[in-house]
């Protein structure tokens, strides 16, 4: 069934609309892959805050133009899934680890903005950690000195209860 043009141009605003926000785009071939299957990698895109979407390439190609991914232009061919997150790693991740329990799932490549993404880069990308937990590696580095400081000052009040309590034991049992 075709699309009426105010459908693709619906879809192609919907797509313009997540590429503005997005940190990140991931595509693969889906070819093969059984309705179940595709049913699981949706559940988990809405998990993980993941816009999913099976499109017509010409439409993701009007979609890109005057954006950071405009540089994807060239490179969609075939059916192809996309994958886009405001969280760089988190389209990467998913699609990566989804492939892996499905071998019919092939990565052709990603965009983050302004930089195309081959099949290693999108896995380099899916490794590293994610925006929160930096943020928490980082508040952990910020808090340290602050925590020994205190746990360091704790210990003078500490260390002269601890004597008292020894001279009283000491006097006790004399």
């Amino acid at each position: 069934m075709a699309l009426s043009l105010e459908e693709k141009q619906a879809i192609v605003a919907e797509v313009a609309q997540q590429l503005a926000k997005a940190g990140a785009i991931v595509f693969a071939e889906y070819r093969g892959l059984t309705v179940a299957e595709l049913t699981e990698l949706r559940r988990k895109a809405r998990e993980a805050g993941v816009y999913l979407r099976v499109l017509k390439n010409t439409l993701v190609r009007r979609a890109v133009q005057d954006t950071p991914f405009a540089c994807l232009e060239g490179r969609l061919v075939g059916p192809l899934i996309f994958a886009i997150g405001a969280d760089p790693t988190a389209p990467a991740r998913l699609m990566i680890d989804f492939a892996k329990g499905a071998e019919k799932l092939v990565i052709q490549g990603g965009a983050l903005p302004g930089s195309l993404l081959d099949p290693k880069g999108v896995e380099a990308l899916a490794k590293m950690p994610s925006r929160a937990e930096l943020l928490a590696h980082l508040v952990g580095a910020m808090q340290a000195p602050i925590a020994q400081f205190v746990r360091t000052l704790q210990e003078v009040p500490a260390r002269f209860v601890r004597t008292l309590a020894a001279v009283r034991d000491a006097k006790e049992a004399a």
